[in-house]
């Protein structure tokens, strides 16, 4: 097998780029979503301890966020899996870029699935990841109306 010339290594590390560039982008949301998944799991936590000392309408209220809160983060488990699938698939990209240069091989179309496979799922984390942010302001409408019902509960 013939070696690969040094200057054609050039225009297939070019090529190459464009996928770590995801990588990064990615690689940044992840730690976002990871963080956010973080803090979902502390106030389940905290509201579970709430639901162990409340009882009455406080108490449904309190079950209801902790309902909300399991959706939110089984939404995120989602969103997480997607955006490491995308960058799963980015990486493979980058090795069929290069087994594609060193074989002399057209996987033009293979590349193209990759990079569109990689995508799609950066697509659907980004939408899981907008359906939690409207899960939050509905479990934050609960702790609203919880607030309130307490103060008109109080002596004037």
């Amino acid at each position: 097998m013939d070696a690969l010339p040094s200057g054609s290594l050039l225009p297939i590390i070019q090529f190459s780029i464009t996928p770590v560039i995801l990588l990064s982008g990615v690689g940044a949301l992840l730690l976002s979503l990871t963080n956010r998944m973080g803090r979902i799991v502390d106030r389940t936590r905290i509201l579970a301890g709430q639901a162990r000392t409340t009882d009455g309408a406080d108490r449904q209220l309190v079950e209801t966020q902790i309902a909300i809160m399991w959706r939110r983060a089984r939404l995120m488990r989602l969103s997480v899996t997607l955006a490491g699938g995308s960058m799963l698939v980015s990486c493979l990209l980058v090795v069929v870029i290069f087994a594609g240069a060193l074989l002399r091989r057209d996987l033009d179309i293979v590349i193209m699935g990759f990079f569109a496979c990689s995508l799609g799922l950066i697509i659907a984390a980004l939408v899981t990841f907008l359906r939690d942010l409207f899960l939050s302001l509905e479990a934050l409408d609960v702790e609203i109306r919880r607030a309130q019902n307490q103060r008109e509960t109080l002596p004037h």
